[in-house]
């Protein structure tokens, strides 16, 4: 009866285009006054202990941080620098924007950030060279989703934050399924540009050429080295390495490459205060309503309606990849993350699932919601940069996002995809 009251009244407030952080306060205080005797002073009081974590500082710098490098000249650096190395394969120009995505999502921790620095440059370049243009759109869009899973990662803080775990070892665990998403996206791409005859340029870059993009990138390639080592090599938390990233991208962008000027620097700070905001509002109502739901039972009442349903792991984890699946069509990656990562949890770890493993297998699903309508943000960033009708591209990538289910499916089920370097760091 509570969970029906909870999401009867949460889904009813959706339906009727009330913004989602007013419907979960909404519906947590409904809860709380229908079934329990708690003060609504609680709630404001647990709303403003939520957001009392320093971990959470990161998310404004790491947006900053991406935007810097996005306007300071970094993309298009790491694309010229990759054109030069396999621009010339049998899908090339695919394998090109592929490989950017993922290392770009190594600086901004954004899906849709990292869709529109690529996109910008590699639709095009691909149109160019005959490439089915819905196709070009799709792949940037399913590529842009590793901006998530390959750290460091907005929805990992958000979720080291719901369920009280490591941001270090989830930043650290999501290294290789981004990988794998990426090798697989390129597996895809591969076989259907040589399907359809998409080649990318007509000859292999001469040496000179690879070691003048090199040069020009050595900046560029030194950022995710700079974020990413400070942080697992112990000299400091997440939160700080994202104001190292900031300074970095500011120093880089303004005296090194000398493209980063004060309009874009304003407009990355009008990012991190509507990001950040939007996002701690979110984080403080969800915080109440999680000691409702912790109250109430609500996920130990989930896990065993599931475990009645069927005892088999496999099913009952099956079933929480169908759920959210559907989620992620609905609603974007960080409310998701929010709402069920502490109700969905406690089933998880039951199934065999380490709670790191969990984070970074639920990112991985959600983040497939970003190509699927009528969510889809990085589908309509997408359709944007390329003018291709949203569901047109939709439909080209569906083989692309089968390749990320089935990562995501084998993260869940080879734990050493995701917990092997962890484990082997030690």
């Amino acid at each position: 009866m509570d969970f029906f009251i909870l999401f009867a009244c949460l889904f009813g407030l959706l339906a009727l285009g009330i913004p989602i952080g007013v419907c979960l306060g909404t519906a947590t205080l409904v809860l709380m006054a229908l079934t329990t005797d708690m003060s609504p002073m609680l709630f404001a009081q647990s709303c403003f202990t939520g957001l009392d974590s320093f971990t959470l500082l990161a998310i404004p710098f790491f947006v900053v941080a991406g935007d810097f490098m996005m306007y300071g000249g970094i993309s298009r650096r790491l694309l010229d620098l990759f054109n030069s190395l396999i621009g010339h394969l049998i899908g090339g120009l695919a394998g090109v924007t592929t490989v950017a995505c993922m290392f770009f999502a190594a600086i901004s921790g954004s899906g849709p950030a990292t869709v529109s620095a690529i996109g910008t440059f590699m639709i095009p370049a691909m149109e160019e060279k005959k490439y089915d243009p819905a196709f070009s759109a799709g792949l940037t869009a399913c590529a842009g989703a590793i901006g998530v899973i390959i750290p460091p990662s907005i929805p990992f803080i958000i979720y080291a934050v719901a369920v009280n775990c490591s941001v270090s070892d989830l930043f650290l665990a999501g290294v290789v399924p981004g990988i794998l998403i990426g090798v697989i996206l390129m597996i895809i791409s591969y076989v259907m540009a040589k399907k359809y005859g998409w080649y990318g340029n007509e000859s292999k870059a001469p040496f000179s050429k690879v070691w003048e993009a090199f040069k020009r990138s050595i900046a560029a390639l030194l950022a995710p080295v700079i974020i990413l080592g400070s942080i697992y090599a112990g000299v400091c938390s997440p939160t700080e390495a994202a104001v190292i990233g900031v300074v970095y991208a500011f120093i880089v962008g303004v005296f090194v490459y000398k493209e980063l000027k004060w309009k874009h620097i304003r407009k990355s700070m009008i990012d991190a205060a509507l990001i950040s905001g939007s996002t701690l509002f979110m984080i403080g109502i969800t915080t109440s309503l999680g000691r409702v739901l912790t109250l109430k039972d609500i996920p130990n009442k989930l896990s065993i309606w599931l475990t009645s349903v069927t005892d088999s792991s496999v099913v009952i984890l099956l079933l929480i990849v169908v759920l959210l699946l559907i989620v992620g069509c609905f609603m974007d990656n960080i409310s998701a993350t929010i709402i069920l990562a502490p109700i969905l949890l406690p089933t998880a770890v039951k199934c065999g699932l380490n709670p790191v493993q969990f984070g970074i297998v639920m990112t991985m699903l959600l983040a497939i919601g970003f190509i699927t309508p009528p969510y889809g943000i990085n589908l309509f960033v997408a359709s944007q940069l390329s003018g291709v009708p949203l569901l047109r591209i939709a439909k080209r990538a569906v083989p692309l996002m089968l390749g990320m289910l089935v990562a995501a499916l084998l993260t869940i089920f080879i734990q050493n995809i995701s917990m092997g370097l962890l484990h082997w760091v030690g």
